[in-house]
């Protein structure tokens, strides 16, 4: 993999578990491996959540303080991408900002929501303040122009969802006129 980095080829980790940050296992695969970056969605959240051992303490924890099921998601999630963005931080340093990201996508429910996708974008960006992570926001027709205002306010966007040539040019489009906003 590592090998793929001198062919212009950032390779990301798209899974994320707490026991793979904190027993070191994502910086050996940062340093051995050439892991340039890492993506979460909720689905990938569930089965770790599912599967950890790790979190059965901090899920216990939440109930107690009355957290609901998405708090409590949200809790965890964020927590888990700040050990990312922080262990892929000297990638991100090294690259000068090419490379070296976690992402964190805002509820799926809000694919088809634009002013939902923005709040959301602005509350995720500030709460897991960390310059190298990426908001995550779906490609549909509603999320456009979020990917445009959240490009003009400087916030970094990893889009998904797109399926489409067309959606993919809708993307860029809306990519370079935010950077020209900004």
């Amino acid at each position: 993999l590592a090998s793929l980095i001198d062919l212009g080829q950032s390779v990301w980790l798209d899974f994320i578990q707490r026991n793979l940050i904190t027993s070191g296992e994502l910086a050996r695969m940062i340093e051995q491996d050439g892991v340039r970056g890492l993506t979460s969605n909720p689905a990938i959240f569930e089965k770790a959540f599912a599967t950890g051992a790790e979190y059965r303490a901090s899920i216990a924890a939440a109930k107690r303080a009355g957290l609901d099921a998405k708090s409590t998601y949200e809790t965890l999630a964020i927590e888990d991408v700040q050990l990312a963005a922080d262990a892929l931080m000297p990638v991100f340093e090294r690259t000068q900002g090419v490379d070296g990201f976690a992402s964190l996508e805002v509820s799926p429910q809000l694919a088809y929501d634009t002013q939902g996708t923005l709040a959301e974008a602005r509350r995720l960006w500030n709460t897991v303040n960390r310059k190298n992570l990426m908001i995550k926001v779906p490609g549909t027709p509603q999320g456009i122009p979020a990917i445009r205002q959240l490009v003009t306010e400087g916030i970094s966007v990893n889009v998904t969802l797109l399926f489409a040539r067309t959606a993919y040019e809708a993307v860029a489009n809306a990519y370079l006129e935010g950077l020209e906003r900004r």
